[in-house]
C-alpha cells in the first residue's frame, strides 16, 4: 500500500498542500496590504501636509478578501486634484510590473491647523479685533465652510450674523468691508416723537451696515451710540 511506502493518502496530501499554500500566501498578502497603506498614506501626507498643518491618518482596514500579486517595482500613487480639505480620499495605487494592477485605497485623514475662534459672543456688524478671537488647533477637514487663520484676512470686514463663543470663524460669517470708517465725518440721524433730526458727527469706530459704534456730535460734543444704516450714515440710539 502507498501508506507503507511513505505516501500519504490522497485527501491528506490535498489538505497538506492547502495548508502550505495558506502559510505562504498570508504573509505575502499582509506585506502587500502594508505596502499599499504605506504608499497611500505617504501620498496623502505629501499633498495635505503643507506648512502649518498636522496630518493625522485614521487607520482604515483593507478588504480582507483582497489578494494581489507581489510587486517587484516601486508602487505608484495618484490622488484626485485637491479641492478643499476632505476628511476621506481614495488614493489610486498601481504596480507597473507583470502582471500589473491598480487599486483604490481609501484613506481617512484629519488635518489640524491653527484657526481663529471667538472668545465671547459677537453681534452682527461687529469689526473683530485681537481681543475678540484666539488661535486654536482645529481639524479643518471638518470645517466644510472654510476657516480664518489671521485677522488680516478679514481686515475691514464686519460680521454678517451673530456668533456664540468658541466657534471657528468662516469667510461666510462676514459682510463686505466697513461702510463707515473711524475718524471720518458721518451724518448722525436721530428720531424723537416722529421728528427726524440730522446733524454732523465724527465716527469714533468703524463698521458695516448694522454695526454699533460711537459718534461724537459736532454741535454738542457729546459721544453717542449709534447703528450704521448706510454709507456715511449712523442712526443714533436712544
Amino acid at each position: 500500500m502507498r501508506t507503507m511506502l511513505g505516501f500519504a493518502p490522497q485527501p491528506t496530501r490535498v489538505a497538506l498542500a492547502a495548508t502550505l499554500l495558506l502559510a505562504f500566501a498570508n504573509p505575502a498578502h499582509a506585506d502587500t496590504a502594508t505596502d499599499l497603506r504605506a504608499a497611500a498614506e505617504q501620498a496623502v501626507r505629501a499633498q495635505y501636509g503643507t506648512i502649518g498643518s498636522r496630518v493625522v491618518i485614521v487607520p482604515t482596514p483593507l478588504n480582507a478578501r483582497l489578494h494581489l500579486a507581489a510587486c517587484n517595482h516601486p508602487l505608484q500613487t495618484h490622488l484626485p486634484a485637491r479641492q478643499g480639505t476632505p476628511s476621506r480620499v481614495a488614493v489610486s495605487v498601481s504596480c507597473a510590473g507583470t502582471p500589473g494592477w491598480t487599486i483604490q485605497v481609501p484613506v481617512q485623514l484629519q488635518v489640524f491647523r491653527n484657526v481663529l475662534v471667538t472668545n465671547h459672543p459677537l453681534a452682527r456688524g461687529d469689526i473683530l479685533g485681537p481681543g475678540d478671537v484666539h488661535p486654536e488647533e482645529r481639524d479643518v477637514a471638518r470645517l466644510g465652510y472654510g476657516f480664518i487663520e489671521s485677522l488680516d484676512q478679514i481686515l475691514g470686514h464686519s460680521l454678517g450674523r451673530p456668533l456664540i463663543a468658541g466657534v471657528a470663524l468662516t469667510p461666510g460669517d462676514f459682510n463686505g468691508r466697513e461702510t463707515v470708517h473711524a475718524g471720518e465725518e458721518v451724518q448722525l440721524v436721530a428720531s424723537l416723537d416722529g421728528i427726524e433730526v440730522r446733524t454732523r458727527g465724527m465716527a469714533l469706530d468703524g463698521g458695516d451696515t448694522g454695526a454699533r459704534l460711537r459718534v461724537r456730535n459736532d454741535n454738542s460734543g457729546r459721544v453717542v451710540q449709534g447703528v450704521v444704516i448706510g454709507e456715511g450714515q449712523v442712526q443714533a440710539l436712544p
